[in-house]
């Protein structure tokens, strides 16, 4: 299944960036949703190219039926990113993973924090996929929308953590 999702931020790539790669504020964004934050790494520095693991419970309350047969009241999502050196003009690329430990669903994508004026706009395209035979396509389609939400929500929630947390 496709995935494509975009935001404005009135906020610069470099200020995105840190805030999207701030242990508390991913903290905060998976207890906004009921969940909790497991772990976070990140590797390098943010001027640079570098790399982020996050590791996050979630409930499941908020999934299709379907899904939640599979995976019960709560689900372990690990997200890998890669960010690239940013561009002369702050804009980033992010090569993006996330898996569900139990599920057989994947998520593959690439966000693009692009500077537009003074702010940011957050652009995410993807495929949703799972691996599991005959039902497989089921879940991808069930699991699709509620990942374009989630990332929503994350930046609903980066607006609102940078108006409170100013650089």
């Amino acid at each position: 299944m496709a995935l494509r999702a975009t935001t404005n931020l009135p906020h610069p790539v470099h200020r995105v960036t840190e805030v999207f790669t701030d242990e508390d504020f991913i903290r905060s964004s998976s207890e906004s949703v009921g969940g909790k934050l497991v772990s976070f790494e990140r590797n390098g520095a943010l001027d640079s190219a570098f790399s982020t693991k996050t590791v996050r419970t979630l409930p499941t309350n908020r999934l299709p039926d379907l899904a939640k047969k599979f995976v019960g009241a709560s689900i372990t999502v690990t997200q890998l990113e890669d960010w690239s050196v940013p561009e002369a003009d702050g804009s980033r690329t992010v090569d993006l993973t996330l898996t569900v430990s139990g599920a057989p669903l994947t998520v593959t994508a690439v966000e693009r924090l692009v500077t537009e004026g003074a702010g940011s706009r957050v652009d995410l395209e993807g495929t949703v996929t799972s691996t599991m035979p005959f039902l497989g396509t089921k879940i991808a389609e069930a699991a699709e929308p509620m990942i374009g939400k989630a990332l929503n929500l994350q930046s609903t929630h980066a607006r609102s953590w940078l108006e409170n947390h100013p650089a």
